[in-house]
């Protein structure tokens, strides 16, 4: 579980996360919505040590996210834009990262398989297209079979068929009782696997609980349309 109190950021005179609470249950898939800037990333980035926090705390299975790094080893991430080494393979990178991990790191690479990668992995980095570098990054991110994912914008720049694939295997890490949190503005993309929704607005949590029990208090059909019913009725939109 993933607990957070009194989270503040400020960057300069923006106050983008504004004393937020919010807990993430453990073997569940956690969407953090909201319209731009309201602070999903930021928040994403704090939880895993990327960005820090001007106030109040986030607890990871009882830990609290400090300076030490030693956390993040149990952490996938796939971020929205892939920073690689451009003058690498993707087979080189994913060498040097099992080399780091060392020989009794738990690997799980099915997803080059199922993306069919075996082709592209030999070619530099900086050739691939954007769609195939973004099944890179999902490989990388599910490599070492993380207790918890952070998946941002996933399956951006993906084929149906792809993106398909990845949706698939998202639940199947669920199943196995891991942790994944993940955000996109395709919601009805979300509602297809979510179990829970976090909805900000302006760094401040609008509406936090499972999507069923959303889309029965808004008596909406939809994660969008339950999504819409808060933006647009406000406070008093869910009971």
């Amino acid at each position: 579980m993933i607990r957070i109190t009194e989270l503040t950021k400020r960057f300069g005179p923006l106050r983008v996360l504004r004393g937020l609470d919010l807990e993430i249950a453990a073997g569940r898939v956690t969407a953090i919505v909201g319209p731009n800037g309201a602070g999903k990333t930021t928040l994403m980035k704090t939880i895993l040590g990327l960005t820090r926090s001007d106030g109040g705390k986030i607890l990871v299975d009882g830990e609290r996210v400090s300076d030490d790094p030693t956390y993040r080893s149990h952490i996938g991430y796939m971020p929205q834009i892939a920073r690689f080494p451009e003058n690498l393979s993707a087979a080189e990178l994913i060498a040097m990262l099992r080399d780091l991990r060392g020989p009794d790191a738990a690997i799980d690479d099915e997803l080059i398989a199922r993306f069919r990668l075996d082709d592209q992995l030999r070619k530099p980095l900086r050739v691939l297209s954007g769609g195939t570098r973004q099944k890179v990054n999902a490989v990388l991110a599910f490599l070492f079979q993380p207790d918890l994912l952070v998946l941002d914008e996933p399956t951006a720049g993906l084929d149906p068929v792809s993106s398909g694939i990845l949706k698939d295997k998202i639940g199947e890490v669920r199943d196995a009782g891991r942790t994944v949190i993940v955000t996109s503005h395709v919601l009805s993309e979300l509602d297809a696997f979510a179990d829970d929704v976090a909805f900000l607005v302006d760094g401040q949590l609008r509406y936090a609980g499972s999507v069923h029990d959303l889309k029965v208090a808004t008596r909406q059909l939809s994660l969008e349309g339950a999504i819409a019913h808060i933006m647009v009725e406000g406070e008093g939109a869910v009971a």
